[in-house]
C-alpha cells in the first residue's frame, strides 16, 4: 500500500508540473514582456535549481527519515510555483522557478530511497516502472488541461496552472506523510548495513562512490542516455522538426502524445518480459533504442512528404527505451552504491544527468542555429552509440565484481574449514 500510494503522489505531483512546464516559456518572454533572455534564464534557474538540490537532498535522506526530506520538498515545490502568481517582475520569476526547481528535484533522490525502504528486491523494478508511468500520466494530463485553461494573452493567463501546480504538490507531499505514518524506521534487509555505519564527509563520499568501476561505468551511460534523448525531448527535437523538418507544431504535441501512450501500454508488458534480465544489458538495447530513433529522424529530412509521420514514430521508440531505463537505472545504481551512501549516490546521479541535460539545448540551439543539422544529428548518433559502449563496460565491470565477490566468498569457507581439518587432525608423536 505505502508504494502504490507512493506512485499516486508522484503522479499527482507531475501533474502539477505538467500544467506549467510546457506554457512558462511563452508566459515570460511574450505575455509578460520579459523578453527571450528571462525566459531562458527562468529555465536555467530552474535547472541550477535542480541540480543543487540532488546531492543536496540525497545526502539529507541518508542522514534523516526521508519521508520527511520527500515532503519538505514537495512543499517547498509548491511555495516555489505558487508564488509565480505574484511575480510582477522578471527577478521575482526567476527566483520563483530556481525555488521550483530546487524543491520539485529535491524530492527525488527522497522518493526513490523510500521505493528501495517498501519494496523488495524483486519487486522495486516494477514499482520504479508504476511511479514512471503514474508521473508519465500526470504529466500530459496537467498539459492536455492547462492547454484548455491557460490563455497566454492575459497577464493573468496562468494563474490556473501555477495554482494547480502549486495544490498539487502539497497535495503529493500529504500523501506521502500519510504513506509514511507507521513506516519502519529500518531499511530494506538488503540495504540495512550502511545505515548503521558512521556517515562519511562529502568530499570522502564522493570518493567512495566514484572509487566503484560499476558506478563510473553506470555514470557514463546516465549522462549518454541522458544527452541522447531527454536533453533534447523539450527544445532540440521540437526545434529541429519547426526549422528542418518544416511541420505543422500540431505534430509536435502528437508526437508528446504517442510518447506518451507508448509508455503507458506497454510498460507492465515490458517489465514482466525483462522481470529476469540484466540491467546492463537492457541499458544496451536502450542505447541502441536511442541510435534507431535519430537515424529515422536523419531519414525525415531526406523525406519531407512523410517528415512529419516519421518524427511522431520517433517519440514512440524513443519510449520503447524509456520502458526499459526507467525501471531499471535507480535499483541498479542502488544495489551498486557503498554502504550508507545511497541516497547520495542517486541525488549525485540526478545532479550528473540535470548538468548535462541543461547543457543539451544550448548545444542543440548552437548547431541548429548555424545550420549545422547533420552535425545535430550525427552527435546525437554518436552520443547513444557511447550509451551502447558504456553499457557493455558495465555489464563486464559488473561480472568482474560478482566474479570478486564469490572468489571472496569462497576463500571465507575455505579458512573455517580447513581449520577444523587441522583441529581434528591426530597429533604427530
Amino acid at each position: 500500500m505505502r508504494t502504490k500510494l507512493l506512485v499516486l503522489a508522484s503522479s499527482i505531483g507531475m501533474l502539477g508540473w505538467g500544467t506549467v512546464l510546457p506554457y512558462q516559456y511563452a508566459y515570460a518572454a511574450n505575455t509578460r514582456g520579459w523578453g527571450a533572455l528571462a525566459a531562458a534564464l527562468a529555465s536555467t534557474l530552474f535547472s541550477v535549481g535542480a541540480l543543487v538540490a540532488a546531492p543536496f537532498a540525497g545526502r539529507l535522506s541518508d542522514r534523516f527519515n526521508p519521508v520527511t526530506v520527500a515532503v519538505l520538498a514537495k512543499l517547498l515545490a509548491a511555495v516555489g510555483v505558487g508564488s509565480l502568481v505574484w511575480a510582477e517582475s522578471a527577478g521575482s520569476f526567476l527566483v520563483g522557478m530556481f525555488v521550483f526547481g530546487f524543491g520539485l528535484t529535491a524530492a527525488a533522490p527522497a522518493a526513490s530511497v523510500l521505493v528501495l525502504r517498501w519494496a523488495g528486491g524483486d519487486d522495486r523494478r516494477r514499482v520504479f516502472a508504476y511511479k514512471f508511468t503514474g508521473e508519465a500520466i500526470g504529466m500530459a494530463v496537467g498539459a492536455f488541461v492547462a492547454g484548455q485553461l491557460v490563455d497566454l494573452s492575459r497577464a493573468d493567463g496562468m494563474t490556473f496552472a501555477f495554482v494547480a501546480a502549486g495544490v498539487g504538490f502539497a497535495l503529493s507531499a500529504a500523501i506521502i506523510h500519510v504513506a509514511g505514518i507507521g513506516a519502519p524506521a529500518q531499511v530494506a534487509p538488503d540495504l540495512a548495513a550502511g545505515d548503521a555505519e558512521s556517515r562519511p564527509s562529502t568530499p570522502e563520499a564522493l570518493r567512495r562512490i566514484f572509487a566503484v568501476p560499476a558506478l563510473r561505468w553506470t555514470a557514463v551511460v546516465a549522462v549518454a542516455l541522458a544527452l541522447g534523448f531527454y536533453a533534447q525531448f523539450e527544445s532540440g527535437l521540437p526545434a529541429y522538426a519547426l526549422t528542418v523538418l518544416d511541420v505543422d507544431e500540431s505534430a509536435i504535441g502528437l508526437a508528446a502524445a504517442v510518447n506518451c501512450v507508448v509508455i503507458v501500454a506497454l510498460q507492465v508488458v515490458v517489465v514482466r518480459l525483462t522481470a529476469r534480465r540484466n540491467a546492463a544489458s537492457l541499458l544496451m538495447v536502450v542505447g541502441g533504442v536511442w541510435t534507431l530513433s535519430w537515424v529515422v529522424l536523419s531519414v525525415a529530412q531526406l523525406t519531407p512528404e512523410v517528415a512529419a509521420a516519421l518524427f511522431v514514430t520517433t517519440f514512440g521508440i524513443f519510449a520503447v527505451g524509456e520502458t526499459m531505463y526507467a525501471p531499471v537505472l535507480n535499483p541498479l545504481t542502488a544495489s551498486l552504491a557503498p554502504a550508507g551512501l545511497v541516497g547520495t549516490t542517486l541525488g549525485m546521479f540526478t545532479a550528473i544527468q540535470t548538468t548535462f541535460s541543461a547543457v543539451g539545448p544550448l548545444v542543440a540551439g548552437a548547431l541548429l542555429g548555424l545550420g549545422l543539422t547533420n552535425g545535430f544529428l550525427g552527435l546525437h548518433v554518436v552520443i547513444s552509440l557511447a550509451a551502447v559502449y558504456g553499457a557493455w563496460r558495465l555489464r563486464a565491470a559488473l561480472r568482474a565484481s560478482a566474479d570478486a565477490s564469490a572468489a571472496e566468498a569462497a576463500t571465507a569457507t575455505a579458512v573455517p574449514e580447513a581449520g577444523a581439518a587441522r583441529a581434528a587432525a591426530p597429533v604427530a608423536a
